[in-house]
């Protein structure tokens, strides 16, 4: 189980949040908090409204009902770049990378809401445009060394594996230095090695840099060993709330995704 750490006031709240796509239900009266510096994980049978709940949370869903709080701001929906401007930034189930660009390019496209230089001085590369990418790039390296990607930093990402690649996408999300950060299914497709870096690195950037992370994750074993919280998805709707210790022993958890209680 993941060391016990300070957790801050809640930075995300949602109450009694739906979504539907037609006469389908996605996510019925979904309310739950995530504190600040916590790391909690989202569980569930495939189907279950975990990506949407995350869609939710940084807008590129918007509820049919309910409201979001984030850092003390209540409203029905969030947009994607309020959200990205405000701090939350995402990883997705399916990387999203540019496979023709360099590591360290695709990493510097997550300093983007950062640079403020117009257009007319980024076309010339000089003066204000210049001094801001030595900047971002010296960001970006940081993150790069952080990662302990430095051999690769050059290389083209479609030329990477996909455990690489994973790496790679974290890196970008965390060049916007992001205060909650969104990770849907970091683990998905790994090795066992790949898996314990992964896993080390999640808790490294909670660690290091204070993130709040919300991950969707099926791995049992990854999510009873980095998370605080554990909340359970099942058909749309929360069953589920707790250490990953009260979790594992719910009845009614167990039932419906860890297998049948005796």
């Amino acid at each position: 189980m993941a060391q016990t750490r300070a957790l801050g006031e809640p930075i995300l709240s949602m109450d009694e949040i739906s979504l539907s796509f037609g006469g389908v239900k996605a996510l019925t009266d979904i309310s739950l908090h995530v504190r600040e510096h916590e790391i909690l994980a989202i569980i569930g049978p495939n189907g279950a409204g975990k990506s949407s709940l995350l869609n939710v949370i940084n807008g590129v869903y918007h509820p049919n009902r309910g409201s979001v709080t984030y850092k003390g701001e209540t409203r029905a929906q969030m947009r994607p770049h309020v959200a990205a401007s405000q701090g939350i930034a995402r990883t997705f189930q399916n990387i999203a990378l540019f496979k023709g660009m360099s590591v360290l390019d695709n990493i510097m496209t997550g300093r983007t809401l950062k640079m403020h230089a117009g257009f007319f001085w980024q076309c010339l590369y000089y003066g204000k445009a210049l001094n801001e990418e030595i900047e971002h790039r010296h960001k970006v390296e940081e993150i790069i060394d952080f990662l302990q990607i430095e051999s690769i930093r050059k290389t083209l990402v479609g030329r990477l594996p996909y455990g690489l690649q994973k790496r790679v996408e974290l890196g970008r999300a965390l060049a916007a230095e992001p205060d909650l950060l969104l990770l849907d299914e970091p683990m998905a497709g790994m090795n066992i090695e790949e898996k314990e870096d992964m896993s080390r690195f999640v808790l490294d950037v909670n660690d290091e840099f204070g993130t709040t992370i919300v991950l969707i994750e099926h791995d049992m074993g990854v999510v009873m060993d980095l998370s605080d919280r554990v909340i359970v998805l099942d058909y749309g709707r929360k069953i589920g709330d707790g250490t990953p210790d009260e979790v594992r022993n719910n009845k009614e958890v167990i039932d419906a995704y860890l297998g049948v209680s005796s």
